[in-house]
């Protein structure tokens, strides 16, 4: 079964597929009840292997039919235990950002509420990076898309799970972005377009090890009240939470202490190409001023910065190096509206 959205016509990729059996019923944010129609369609037609091609969405769902398709259908997927169904997954990613290609980590909505799926044989068994695909990306696609791998690289270095193998990984989709994101984005360049998608590979890779921290966890309100593309929302955040763990490092509940969480904003420091620590999120903001992104529009500022501040998913807290409460939680979401 291929599942796909509905950029799949239009890509060049297109005439490698010869099959009748096309799952697209679903939206940016896939619901609980998109998978179970995927679900259904994979199993009336006896289909033993899936083909996802397009974002990070669509590899999502692809990934949530493998795992459910095998369980009782007559129950909710999520109150069953999972396990590997044993059905292949081949992942075509035709953006550069999520990493999903590379991740045991799927998200779908269930009754309004962002549910995040984690199982080991979430991981596609086979990843196609092909860059071509980029070219046709709207430009504001590419830069959210970008920025969320960005972000990814930078929450994975400094959270509480890094090791030496995710720091590995998250320097270099780092490095790969800042090297070549002015071509990439700019200039549609296509060797800029190679590194930046392999950057974000990396950048997947580095999560699946260490997770995402704060700016994440803060983002996917921003996302679901204001329509903001999660790579935007997560980039808002980012600076915002980097700033004031700049200011506390002090405080850091990183059992390998405050030297190491300083040392790891030096070479943040450096990595974004900066003298000083302390400069790393004003390039950070510089680029995204570049970008020239639009503004969130907030209706009503209280109502909805008490509903931003109660939203955030304290799981996603603990793999912050310096603890965040709701009243650090209300001033950034402050800076962020006003």
């Amino acid at each position: 079964m291929l599942v796909c959205d509905g950029a799949f016509p239009y890509l060049p990729i297109k005439e490698f597929f010869n099959t009748d059996v096309v799952f697209n019923q679903f939206g940016s944010n896939p619901l609980y009840e998109d998978v179970v129609k995927g679900v259904e369609m994979f199993n009336a037609n006896h289909c033993d292997a899936l083909v996802a091609v397009g974002g990070g969405s669509t590899i999502d769902v692809a990934k949530c039919i493998k795992l459910f398709c095998r369980m009782n259908p007559a129950e909710n997927y999520f109150a069953q235990d999972f396990a590997d169904s044993g059905v292949p997954l081949v992942a075509i990613p035709t953006t550069a950002g999520t990493g999903s290609e590379s991740t045991r980590y799927a998200v779908v909505y269930y009754r309004g509420e962002k549910q995040s799926i984690t199982h080991g044989s979430l991981i596609p068994d086979y990843a196609i990076l092909d860059s071509s695909l980029l070219a046709t990306l709207p430009l504001y696609q590419k830069k959210c898309t970008m920025l969320d791998a960005l972000c990814q690289g930078i929450e994975s270095l400094w959270s509480v799970n890094s090791t030496a193998e995710s720091m590995s990984y998250a320097k270099l989709a780092i490095e790969g972005i800042m090297y070549n994101w002015r071509a990439y984005i700019e200039h549609n360049d296509a060797t800029a377009a190679r590194h930046i998608m392999t950057a974000a590979n990396h950048a997947g890779q580095a999560i699946n090890i260490s997770q995402t921290t704060a700016p994440h966890a803060m983002s996917y309100k921003l996302s679901s009240l204001y329509g903001v593309p999660h790579g935007h929302a997560v980039a808002l955040c980012l600076p915002e939470v980097w700033l004031y763990m700049l200011e506390n490092a002090d405080n850091t509940i990183d059992p390998r202490g405050q030297q190491h969480l300083e040392e790891v904003f030096e070479q943040l420091g450096q990595l974004m190409m900066c003298d000083s620590p302390h400069q790393g999120p004003m390039m950070f903001r510089s680029i995204m001023s570049q970008f020239d992104l639009p503004k969130v529009k907030c209706v009503d500022f209280e109502s909805e910065l008490d509903t931003l501040v109660h939203s955030v998913n304290p799981v996603r807290l603990k793999n912050n190096p310096v603890p965040l409460d709701e009243n650090i939680f209300a001033h950034i979401y402050k800076n962020i509206l006003q």
